[in-house]
């Protein structure tokens, strides 16, 4: 929230720009759901600039009308009258705030840079919603363009104080949080309170303040606000596509506000390629040459495909591992443990497995409740993680038990691991409730297939082995280490 003190600067500084005329009788229009098209044709009229503009926005490939519009009567038939009230009011708005920026630009302020950045924010939206198949693309344009404004808001009414805030951060996410810790407001809130001030329409007022929030549930559907969350993040990659971690934000910002894939993503970046040179040549600024735009598709292909396979890989390893511990579960161990049995019988090669059972871990849960007993299994389990080695297959065998795959290891060579793992179990003091100490013990049975063992024909011969093994360490007094023998 702005507090006084602030709100008292904005609304008081003489170097904030006051709209146009025409600005001001077309944001009137914009507010009237009953805006007579002929009063809209002849405001229009009255700034040939702006009506050039128009005509030209009419007749470009953003809205593939087969009819030329050549006047704004015409442009108006074919756009209709709230896309034209809002696209009037994207243009003028730029128009006095571009002058405005550049008459008020400082040393540590780059007006060409903050407007090349609004730009593409306003083209991203617009070809999210296109992608999205929404009927707000003008809307989504004139938001995107204005939903930083707040930042020139806070250069013109203080440049000597934020302009040490702004330098600090390339980030704009972390520029909101400075901005909120030293001054009480982000710039999102500052944006918002100018836009009020020029009565600019409320949901378009809005949608920019609500675009940087948490986002919103994916249920609801694409809404203005979370493509326009989305944008900031697809302007930032589009501007700056050799630094890397920017696409590493934006694929996440667009998983949480839009659920949209990396294939989803590419396509915005193609429409926004076609739609690129006519919103250049609208605003009369580059973005960037043709032959750079072809570039950034390209790599951001190659980059989105990376992504992608790493989130279907964390995707696979979530479905391969026990929730609570971390370990592999049982249905990993099984085709693990299937795997490395056809291998071991096929090339002679020495396999051994352990299972590893906590002993009275029953007692632990009655004691400590089943918070504590959960927290000491993912202690377990990291303790363990720290000796074994990448080969080795760790799973979560039942409720309290774990299974350990150790392929290409004889029965000798594992004794001083498995030891090891007995001991750095026996030597956990996992401390729980503010300062109660609990301690637990294992008791372990191991069973290997060595070169033509006849007695292990399948995996279930193995375990069979292991747990006779473990039954025989819980009986000789558990903590204990027993190891299957054929005799």
């Amino acid at each position: 929230m702005i507090d006084d003190t602030l709100k008292r600067r904005l609304n008081y500084c003489t170097t904030l720009p006051s709209l146009p005329a025409v600005a001001v009788k077309i944001i009137e229009m914009a507010n009237d759901p009953d805006a007579d098209i002929r009063t809209v044709c002849e405001y229009i009229s009255l700034d040939p600039v702006l009506a050039a503009k128009l005509l030209r926005t009419a007749n470009t490939p953003l809205y593939k009308s087969r009819r030329v519009a050549t006047n704004i009567r015409q442009a108006v038939s074919i756009l209709g009258t709230h896309t034209v009230l809002v696209i009037a009011l994207s243009f003028t708005l730029a128009n006095s705030l571009m002058m405005t920026s550049l008459s008020n630009s400082s040393s540590a302020f780059d007006s060409n840079i903050f407007w090349r950045r609004s730009i593409t924010s306003a083209l991203a939206s617009r070809a999210l919603g296109e992608k999205l198949e929404l009927n707000f693309l003008d809307d989504l344009f004139l938001a995107g363009l204005v939903q930083e404004i707040g930042i020139l808001a806070y250069w013109v009414i203080m440049p000597e104080e934020y302009g040490k805030i702004f330098a600090s951060t390339p980030d704009h996410d972390i520029l909101l949080e400075i901005e909120r810790k030293t001054f009480g407001a982000g710039h999102d809130e500052l944006g918002y309170a100018l836009l009020k001030k020029w009565h600019i329409p409320d949901y378009i007022a809005l949608s920019c303040i609500n675009s940087h929030s948490q986002p919103e549930p994916q249920n609801l559907g694409p809404t203005l606000q979370s493509c326009l969350a989305v944008s900031r993040y697809l302007a930032d990659y589009f501007l700056y596509p050799h630094e890397a971690e920017k696409m590493t934000t934006l694929n996440k910002a667009t998983q949480d506000w839009l659920g949209l894939d990396p294939s989803a993503l590419i396509d915005v970046i193609k429409i926004m390629e076609v739609g690129l040179s006519a919103v250049e040549e609208l605003f009369e600024m580059t973005i960037h040459h043709p032959c750079e735009v072809t570039g950034i598709l390209a790599e951001a292909k190659e980059l989105l495909m990376i992504h992608d396979l790493s989130r279907m890989k964390d995707l696979e390893d979530k479905s391969q591992r026990d929730g609570l511990t971390g370990a592999y579960n049982r249905t990993y161990f099984d085709e693990t443990l299937r795997r490395e049995f056809n291998l071991a019988m096929q090339y002679n090669l020495p396999l051994t497995i352990a299972i590893i059972d906590l002993d009275h871990f029953k007692n632990v849960n009655d004691t400590y409740g089943h918070v504590a007993g959960d927290s000491l299994l993912a202690t377990v389990v990291k303790t363990l993680f720290d000796q074994i080695r990448q080969d080795d297959t760790l799973s979560r065998y039942g409720g309290e038990e774990f299974a350990l795959i150790l392929p290409g290891t004889t029965l000798t060579a594992s004794r001083n691991l498995i030891s090891r793992l007995k001991d750095s179990i026996a030597a956990i003091a996992y401390k729980f409730d503010g300062g109660i100490t609990i301690k637990i013990t294992a008791s372990i049975g191991v069973a290997a297939y060595y070169e033509n063992a006849t007695h292990f024909q399948e995996p279930r011969d193995l375990i069979k082995a292991a747990d006779y093994a473990l039954y025989a360490a819980k009986h000789a007094g558990r903590n204990q280490i027993m190891e299957w023998s054929a005799s």
